[in-house]
């Protein structure tokens, strides 16, 4: 049976009802390998790596997703409309903004404000918040409460430019309680809306950009495990 999409190649049931996207394919692989029983390979077109396995006896499936809005709309568009996936968890790093968010900390966005025009296609009559599914965050949650994790709950902001001309804006950001600036989160918000299904992002801090804290791009793809921890058992508990 052929695939139903250009861009993955999973053949229906390949893929699990919940699934894991970071934005990096290499992290999903370090997903796949360190967290999942009997992880398979079910894409590699263009390199963006996804793969079902098991975890405490459940199938979850873990997918990179790209970067930016356009990006993650349109591999989870196709999660969630021609593979039935039910869940969509994003694993994703991303700049701090509030005082008290610092480096390797877990946001969990409640919310998602943003300069994308990404809704527009939805002819909305008015303006679509970009939220996370109740179930989701109430559970995400309650995983970090269990794991001793501290978690941040809040709005973050999604952008459609890395480098930003606007030399205001952070503050801006800041001033009305932004925990974090990252690209996807709302394009992944409103694409579960639309489709009447579950969507949640877990970020990792990776940089802060008032106090110029980083991390490297290996801590990045490889060390994000408490993110990755507070997902699994997220994803484990949706498909209850």
């Amino acid at each position: 049976m052929s695939t139903p999409s250009a861009c993955n190649e999973a053949k229906p049931g390949d893929i699990a009802k919940a699934v894991l996207m970071p934005g990096d394919p290499l992290r999903a692989q370090y997903v796949a390998e360190h967290y999942l029983e009997n992880p398979v390979l079910f894409n590699s077109v263009r390199n963006m790596l996804g793969y079902t396995g098991t975890y405490k006896g459940k199938r979850i499936s873990v997918m990179g997703h790209g970067m930016g809005v356009p990006s993650i709309g349109l591999y989870t568009y196709e999660l969630y409309n021609l593979f039935d996936v039910d869940s969509i968890i994003r694993i994703g790093s991303a700049g701090g903004v509030a005082d008290d968010v610092h480096v390797r900390d877990v946001v969990i966005a409640m919310g998602a404000s943003t300069n994308s025009r990404f809704v527009d296609q939805y002819r909305f009559p008015g303006q679509l918040a970009a939220t996370a599914s109740w179930p989701l965050l109430r559970d995400a949650v309650a995983a970090a409460e269990k794991l001793g994790v501290r978690a941040d709950v809040g709005q973050v902001f999604t952008a459609d430019q890395f480098y930003n001309d606007n030399s205001d804006a952070g503050a801006m950001y800041r001033k009305f309680g932004i925990l974090a600036l990252e690209m996807e989160t709302a394009g992944l918000y409103w694409t579960a809306q639309r489709a009447n299904k579950q969507a949640l992002s877990i970020l990792t801090i990776s940089d802060h950009i008032f106090t110029g804290e980083s991390l490297s791009a290996e801590d990045r793809q490889n060390s994000f495990h408490e993110m990755m921890e507070i997902a699994l058992e997220t994803a484990w508990k949706s498909l209850d």
